[in-house]
């Protein structure tokens, strides 16, 4: 792991094409904007965590329930 300091305003430049530049440091807060090409992917760590949980509770579920789900679903959306 690179760990690396900055200050206000600084960037950080990964591969090609990728920006992260300091944008407000507040309290034990950082805030941070990204700069990517658009087939770049960017999650927070936690969206990652929650979508393979999912995925693991979605693999181990009946399908008829997985069906009755996707149902309700679409209806709640359309509603």
């Amino acid at each position: 792991m690179l760990v690396l300091t900055r200050k206000l305003g600084q960037n950080i430049v990964i591969g090609n094409g990728i920006s992260v530049k300091i944008l407000k440091i507040s309290h034990n807060k950082v805030r941070l904007g990204i700069s990517a090409p658009e087939d770049v992917p960017i999650f927070r760590q936690e969206v990652i965590d929650r979508i393979k949980n999912f995925n693991r509770i979605a693999s181990t579920t009946d399908h008829a329930k997985l069906k009755e789900a996707a149902y309700l679903f679409k209806r709640f959306i359309n509603d």
